[in-house]
Formats: structure tokens, C-alpha cells, sequence
């Protein structure tokens, strides 16, 4: 068996494209609705407490990986042969 044909892993969200955007889409949602709850708090003037920045930091951190489920990047560079 030679080395090199195995086969590519399956992406987690599925290779096709409307896979990767509802994938995408539903977590800037997801971060969207996940940072309103503090920010709306904020707002009112209650100041905010370890728990609220933890939550704005979670959502951040969601809203971030959204384009990374759009683009894809997972297999999509060539390897150099040496």
C-alpha cells in the first residue's frame, strides 16, 4: 500500500456549501442573541460583573468562529512535495 492514499477526514460541518452557511449563519445568531443578554444589562446602568464579561467573551469568541465554518480553510492548501 503506498503511503499517501488514505482518504481526507470528512468535514465536521459537511463539505457542501449551503451546509456551511447554515452552519455559519446559525452561530452569528447564536453569538448575536449570547451578547445581547449582557450588553442589554449594560445598558440599563448595572454594571458589569465577572459573569457578564465572561458571557460578552464567549459570545466573541462564537461569533468568531462563524467565518472560519464559512471559509472553510480545513484541506484547502497544497502540501509541497520535497
Amino acid at each position: 500500500m503506498e503511503r499517501g492514499t488514505e482518504a481526507p477526514p470528512k468535514p465536521l460541518f459537511g463539505g457542501c456549501w449551503s451546509c456551511r452557511v447554515l452552519s455559519g449563519a446559525g452561530l452569528l445568531l447564536a453569538a448575536a442573541w449570547i451578547y445581547q443578554g449582557p450588553r442589554m444589562r449594560m445598558k440599563r446602568g448595572i454594571p458589569p460583573t465577572m459573569g457578564t464579561i465572561a458571557q460578552i467573551t464567549f459570545a466573541i469568541g462564537v461569533g468568531a468562529w462563524a467565518p472560519v465554518i464559512l471559509a472553510d480553510p480545513v484541506g484547502k492548501q497544497l502540501r509541497k512535495e520535497p
